[in-house]
């Protein structure tokens, strides 16, 4: 009967099943915190089908099979986490953000010592990118007394993002003068993308992170600190979860950037809304209650 409901669907190139897809839920739940709804079936069975063809696999059941009893196997669990992350980033994604880094940045120019700044979500580095750029306009330097360091559990995007090369429509929204100040166009072989500049790459480490592990190998306290849009992978609890570990590394007058679709009400007792999806630490301080 198993084998009847696996090979049901006949135009599928890999017998697939709701109990697959359960069961790969929860491995991604426990292992990075996605929480995946039932409607991304199709998701699931197209980014991972891939690792199927590359172990040689004829059944999601065997490949879920070989994850859970080979937990020490990093390639593979690596891979199996890059697959089912998503990555949607632009540069200066809501740019409010960036309006309200450039005012915060210039209220503390004349501290004596530099600031810290950790984007949790980096991507392809867009955002870190942005970050840097915002910095260097605000200090109107390319060697600010800033520190940034870019994290993300997806080692494929961090490397493209090190690699810091995209194509020209990555920055054609961008102004004239800010592609020519912090990106270099290809010629030749290379026609048809941009490199950021090595100065502003030097801005920034990119780093490997899983935001659900119990202890964070970043060092605070952080100035500022930007998750924006990976909050909305994960269910209230675990949201709840990885603001409790980002709090003790912000400063007490430091900031948090969401993204536009987060909202920490159901932790408030941790960070308060300020503005536009920008938080701070909640005041006074109090025992965190666990959550529920």
């Amino acid at each position: 009967m198993q084998q009847q409901v696996e090979h049901a669907d006949a135009g599928r190139e890999f017998a697939f099943t709701s109990a697959d897809f359960q069961r790969i839920a929860k491995l991604i739940y426990e292992h990075a915190g996605i929480a995946l709804a039932a409607s991304k079936q199709e998701m699931v069975y197209s980014r991972l089908a891939r690792r199927l063809r590359a172990r040689n696999l004829s059944r999601f059941s065997d490949y879920i099979a070989q994850l859970e009893s080979n937990t020490n196997d990093k390639e593979e669990w690596e891979a199996f986490v890059n697959a089912l992350t998503t990555n949607l980033t632009s540069f200066f994604r809501e740019p409010h953000h960036f309006t309200e880094l450039t005012r915060f940045l210039e209220r503390r120019r004349g501290r004596a010592e530099p600031l810290n700044i950790w984007c949790a979500a980096a991507s392809t580095g867009e955002e870190p990118y942005s970050i840097a750029m915002t910095v260097v306009d605000a200090f109107g330097s390319f060697t600010p007394p800033v520190s940034i360091i870019a994290t993300d559990l997806d080692t494929n995007v961090l490397a493209k993002a090190s690699s810091g090369i995209y194509t020209d429509d990555r920055i054609e929204k961008l102004k004239p003068e800010q592609w020519r100040k912090f990106f270099l166009k290809g010629a030749g072989t290379n026609a048809g993308t941009v490199r950021v500049r090595q100065e502003l790459r030097d801005l920034v480490t990119f780093r490997q992170l899983n935001l659900l592990d119990a202890r964070y190998p970043v060092r605070g306290p952080f100035d500022a600190i930007f998750c924006r849009n990976v909050m909305i992978y994960f269910d209230k609890p675990t949201q709840r979860k990885v603001l409790q570990s980002l709090a003790p590394l912000l400063r007490a007058d430091g900031l948090m950037f969401a993204g536009h679709s987060e909202s920490f009400l159901h932790s408030a007792d941790v960070f308060r809304l300020r503005g536009n999806t920008v938080y701070e630490l909640a005041a006074p301080a109090r025992p965190i209650a666990a959550a529920r």
